[in-house]
C-alpha cells in the first residue's frame, strides 16, 4: 500500500514511521525542509513508553516539501495543525487520484468537514491519535503514553487500518466518531495547561494543585457540552462526567485509576508544550477555543476556557517559550478573571 504523509511533524513521522519501519506500507512523508535534513541526516527512531523502538534507516526515508509527491498514494495521513487544514486540502486535491482516500489524524472536532469542502464526502475518513509523540531531534519521536488510533468505520479504510495493525499499532473502527472526537477534545483540553506549565502529563495527574485546574476546565467544557446538546463518548470505558470528579479525588486513588486506564512515560508532554517550545503558533484556538464558540452558540458562558486561550496567545506573543506556571499561578489567573464558579455538569 502506498500511504502519504501530509504534514511530517511528530504524529506524522511517527504513525507513518511505524508503517514503514514494519514493511507494512510504503511512504512518502511531505514536511518542512528542516525535518527532511534531519531525517535524511540519521533516519528515524520510534520509540514507546514500555521501552520498545523501531528503527528505520535514514536511505529508507522518502521525504519531501511538495505535495505533489504524493501523486499515485493509495491513501494521505493529513497530519498538519487545524489551522492548515484548508489550505492543506485545496494543494492536495489536485494531485490525488479519485481512489484515493484522505485520513485526518488531527486534533479539533472540524477538520473532517474542512477537507470535505475539497474531496468527496466518501473519500475523506476522520480519525483520532489517542496518543501523543513529542520529537526529541536527531529523528527521535516519543510516544509518551498509551492509546489507540481510530479511524471511522469504511470499506475505504479498511486496507489501511489492516496495514497500521500489522504495524504494532492498536487500531478501533467506530461506527461514528463524532462523539469520540468530543471525548478527545476534552482529553485535549488539558494540553494547554502542560503548554503554560511545562509540567510532565503525570505531574499534571499526580498534583493536586494542578488536578484542581484541570478539573475545573473539563468542569466547564462539559457544563458547554451539555447545554450545546453534544454528548461525548466514554472516556477509556468511563463516562466523561467522571474525569473531574476522578481529578478532585486524593493522589493515591487518582494514581491506581490512572495505572488501570493507561501507562504514562514519566516526561510526556502536550503537543501545544512543544509548539510553544519551537515557537510555533498552537492550536488552543482548535481546542479550547472550540469550547468557547460552541459556548457562544449555545448561549451560555465559558470564561475558564476563554481565559486558557488568552495565557497561550500571551505565551505566543511572548514567545519565550513556555511561561512555567506554577499551579498557584494558573489558579490564580483563572480566578482573577472571575473564572473559576462553573457549576459542574450532571451525570448525563
Amino acid at each position: 500500500m502506498r500511504v502519504g504523509v501530509m504534514g511530517a511533524g511528530s504524529i506524522g513521522c511517527f504513525v507513518g514511521g511505524m508503517l514503514l519501519g514494519s514493511d507494512a506500507a510504503e511512504v512518502t512523508f511531505v514536511g518542512r525542509e528542516r525535518v527532511g535534513a534531519e531525517l535524511r541526516a540519521h533516519g528515524m527512531t520510534l520509540r514507546d513508553f514500555d521501552r520498545r523502538e523501531v528503527r528505520v534507516e535514514p536511505e529508507r526515508v522518502r521525504f519531501e516539501t511538495e505535495a505533489s509527491a504524493l501523486e499515485g498514494s493509495d491513501a494521505v495521513l493529513v497530519c498538519v495543525k487545524s489551522a492548515q487544514t484548508a489550505e492543506v486540502a485545496k494543494v492536495l486535491a489536485p494531485v490525488l487520484s479519485e481512489g484515493a482516500i484522505v485520513v485526518s489524524l488531527q486534533n479539533g472536532v472540524r477538520n473532517p468537514e474542512t477537507l470535505r469542502g475539497h474531496f468527496a464526502r466518501e473519500r475523506v475518513v476522520p480519525g483520532i491519535v489517542g496518543f501523543n509523540v513529542v520529537s526529541l531531534e536527531r529523528g527521535v519521536f516519543h510516544r509518551g503514553f498509551s492509546g489507540p488510533l481510530a479511524i471511522e468505520r469504511s470499506d475505504r479504510a479498511r486496507a489501511l487500518c489492516a496495514a497500521l495493525r500489522s504495524s504494532g499499532l492498536h487500531v478501533e473502527t467506530p461506527t461514528d466518531i463524532a462523539p469520540h472526537q468530543w471525548s478527545k477534545l476534552l482529553v485535549n483540553a488539558n494540553n494547554a495547561v502542560s503548554a503554560l506549565s511545562g509540567a510532565p502529563t503525570r505531574e499534571l495527574l499526580l498534583s493536586p494543585g494542578y488536578r484542581r485546574v484541570v478539573a475545573a476546565v473539563i468542569d466547564e467544557c462539559l457544563v458547554v457540552m451539555h447545554a450545546a446538546g453534544v454528548r461525548p463518548a466514554k472516556l477509556r470505558g468511563l463516562p466523561a462526567w467522571v474525569m473531574p470528579k476522578v481529578l478532585r479525588m486524593p493522589t493515591p486513588i487518582v494514581r491506581l485509576v490512572t495505572r488501570a486506564q493507561m501507562k504514562v512515560d514519566p516526561h510526556a508532554k502536550s503537543s501545544m508544550w512543544e509548539d510553544l517550545t519551537r515557537r510555533r503558533p498552537t492550536e488552543v484556538d482548535h481546542l479550547n477555543g472550540e469550547i468557547v464558540r460552541l459556548a457562544e452558540r449555545a448561549g451560555v458562558d465559558a470564561p475558564i476556557n476563554r481565559r486558557v486561550v488568552e495565557l497561550v496567545h500571551a505565551a505566543e506573543k511572548a514567545g519565550a517559550g513556555p511561561p512555567g506556571l506554577s499551579a498557584e499561578a494558573l489558579w490564580a489567573q483563572l480566578r482573577s478573571s472571575g473564572a473559576t464558579s462553573a457549576r459542574q455538569p450532571g451525570t448525563q
